[in-house]
């Protein structure tokens, strides 16, 4: 296993903060080609210990048109939360990723990942901390103008069940979006 990985994964800086013991999962090498960085895992994730393993990963893996193969295949994809572990539920859904994660871990991860060609920020919360002044007001206008933001980030909504009803308003997304971040996803899978 990856030296880093195998620290994250015995990190216990936010325990006393979580309602299961510390079970960091994300996946990554360092030649993975495309970074998908996320909220936090949930809890199936949490159980299962594998990420995008419910109805949100499967709508992510459709609109990427990737099969399962290729999507845990770490020399293509890495998969890093802002969030590490299941933060716990709140009265309308998990709880916002822990704060301590991003800040501690993320920028050792980019430096080992010698191989990305793109970043997908998946939520608001991946948007603001990458994007930071460059970011509009709204996670809407971050995915309605990606294009400002290529060729190192393509922003995203959650591909949560939850968010249909923003899918449904917002049809360009389906139409305009989806087709380029599929051309995007599959330049950088190139070797």
């Amino acid at each position: 296993m990856n030296p880093l990985l195998e620290r994250i994964h015995l990190c216990t800086l936010c325990q006393a903060s979580l309602p299961n013991l510390p079970k960091p999962i994300l996946s990554f090498e360092s030649t993975s080609r495309v970074l998908i960085i996320g909220q936090a895992p949930g809890q199936k994730a949490h159980t299962s210990g594998i990420p995008w393993n419910d109805a949100s990963g499967e709508k992510l893996r459709n609109w990427l048109d990737v099969e399962p193969s290729e999507f845990y295949d770490t020399s293509l994809f890495g998969i890093v939360p802002m969030g590490f572990c299941f933060p716990g539920r709140g009265k309308s859904g998990d709880l916002r990723p822990r704060p301590e994660c991003a800040p501690t871990w993320h920028s050792q991860i980019l430096t080992a990942l010698t191989d990305v060609k793109l970043i997908l920020l998946i939520g608001s919360y991946a948007q603001s901390y990458y994007l930071k002044e460059r970011s509009y007001r709204t996670l809407t206008e971050n995915v309605s103008h990606y294009r400002d933001f290529l060729p190192d980030y393509f922003p995203l909504v959650h591909p949560s069940p939850r968010n249909r009803i923003w899918q449904k308003k917002n049809p360009w997304f389906e139409e305009e979006v989806i087709p380029e971040l599929r051309k995007q996803v599959r330049m950088a899978l190139v070797p």
